[in-house]
């Protein structure tokens, strides 16, 4: 019988969102690497981007009050598992770096370099969860293996 590793994987807004509103960009992989990577890094900005993102969708239209009371619940459920990389200087200090080496803006460089952080910047063959194209093309010259 083989064991199954469970690995932890850096988790970006861009993926987690799907997952709280159920939306159609949640696809067969999203699913999939939810299973996979049942324990999530995040950064801590992250709860904020979520809360803005699930706003933003509910002024346009795109859920309803009964589906933006959901999503708000599936983000409590979900963020009382995950871990947290705290808004710490090294945090600051990696992120400033970033804009200029990868054409990051300033958000894109906190959820980078939180992630940099997490790996204690060691992110060969650290699983990266992201759908955003720019930031997942900079995670993977970072060093990170990419899941989108």
């Amino acid at each position: 019988m083989s064991v199954t590793k469970i690995e932890i994987s850096f988790w970006d807004t861009s993926e987690l969102l799907p997952i709280c509103c159920l939306q159609a960009s949640f696809t067969v992989l999203s699913k999939r690497f939810a299973k996979q990577f049942s324990k999530k890094a995040i950064w801590w900005g992250t709860s904020i981007e979520i809360q803005s993102a699930l706003s933003r969708l509910l002024q346009e239209g795109d859920l309803d009050d009964q589906q933006f009371v959901k999503a708000q619940r599936r983000w409590e459920i979900l963020s009382k598992v995950l871990y947290v990389v705290e808004p710490k200087i090294r945090v600051r200090e990696i992120a400033e770096t970033l804009p200029q080496i990868y054409g990051l803006r300033a958000l894109d460089s906190f959820q980078l370099a939180a992630a940099l952080v997490w790996c204690k910047e060691k992110p060969r063959n650290r699983p990266f969860v992201c759908y955003d194209d720019k930031l997942a093309k900079a995670a993977e010259k970072a060093g990170f293996t990419v899941f989108k």
